[in-house]
């Protein structure tokens, strides 16, 4: 535990680079007759609502300024957006923000929103200075391990239909099946751990397992079984272990062997995304093949891997799935 005092800006080496947007939301209630000055832009200091964006700009990009431990970020994208609301007779201020980064924009869109609020309140306090700053909160976020997480109280149509905040790529409705190839964990010298890594990655993206198994390093035998695996109608299968530079790491052969459709980008998207983590994963044979409906994924043995693998291609699979099965490009 850290002593009183000490602070220290999260480690975020070891996280992907990855798209981020988040959107935050707050609201300054005015009053009927300073409401009106600002909604009809003619206040005695100058259009509140025109000063409000430039501002939440301004307060977007200077976040890493204005908070100690927050990360500075390059930013893609900062969006302002004040409505009136005339039933509260308030102004609402949104501020979206997006980047690809290590870590996420939710202070960012925040300090927008502050930000623009505050420059709201500058302009209307000399008619009225009875002003509430009010439910300043992060309307949701994407990206990131995490994924897509939404306020608990929700969105409403209108932000909704404008914001369109984006799910997590899902594998609802795969089959899918695992193998984990090593003949040391076949024997029962250790256990296995990257396949129950890969099921959960599996589960968490909605896929339905339908098989894991165990096996050696032994291309007819995994051929053999990948065919048994087609025939169930499996439609996704994770391979782990086999593709190092080992003399039995033959995995890359057996699938190569089935005389499928290589789909070499997904390999080198694993390959090269993983090298941010550790140089030897360019020493990985890793590959992909379509075959007979089903898509095979031959990755590393390492439990770690294997989680960073889903991370990688996750968001990509169920699109590969969808064209294999004969869909449509996006």
């Amino acid at each position: 535990m850290n002593s009183p005092g000490h602070f220290h800006m999260a480690d975020v080496r070891a996280k992907r680079v990855t798209r981020r947007r988040a959107v935050a939301v707050g609201e300054l209630h005015a009053g009927a007759e300073a409401f009106a000055q600002i909604a009809e832009r003619r206040l005695p200091k100058g259009d509140a609502l025109a000063l409000a964006e430039i501002a939440g700009l301004q307060g977007a990009k200077q976040a890493s300024v204005l908070m100690p431990l927050c990360h500075p970020l390059p930013l893609d994208l900062v969006r302002l957006r004040c409505l009136a609301v005339p039933a509260r007779q308030a102004i609402r201020v949104y501020c979206e923000v997006a980047t690809e980064a290590r870590t996420g924009v939710e202070m960012e869109a925040l300090a927008g929103v502050n930000a623009a609020l505050l420059t709201i309140y500058d302009l209307t306090k000399p008619v009225q200075p009875a002003l509430r700053i009010e439910g300043i909160h992060l309307l949701f976020k994407e990206g990131g391990k995490s994924g897509l997480w939404i306020c608990p109280e929700g969105l409403s149509d209108e932000e909704q239909a404008f914001y369109a905040p984006r799910a997590p790529a899902s594998l609802a409705g795969a089959i899918c099946a695992i193998v984990t190839l090593s003949d040391r964990a076949a024997d029962g010298a250790y256990a296995d751990r990257s396949g129950p890594a890969l099921r959960e990655a599996i589960e968490s993206l909605g896929g339905t397992l339908r098989d894991q198994s165990v096996m050696a390093d032994d291309p007819a035998a995994l051929q053999a079984h990948l065919a048994a695996l087609a025939g169930q109608g499996v439609r996704l299968c994770l391979c782990s272990g086999g593709t190092g530079l080992g003399p039995r790491d033959q995995t890359p052969e057996a699938l190569r062997a089935l005389g499928g459709r290589d789909v070499p980008g997904l390999a080198e998207l694993f390959r090269a995304e993983s090298a941010a983590f550790t140089p030897y994963a360019w020493l990985s044979r890793g590959n992909v093949v379509l075959w007979k409906g089903m898509l095979i994924v031959a990755l590393p043995g390492s439990p770690k891997a294997a989680r960073q693998a889903l991370d990688i291609l996750g968001p990509l699979l169920p699109h590969a799935l969808a064209m294999a099965a004969g869909g449509d490009h996006r």
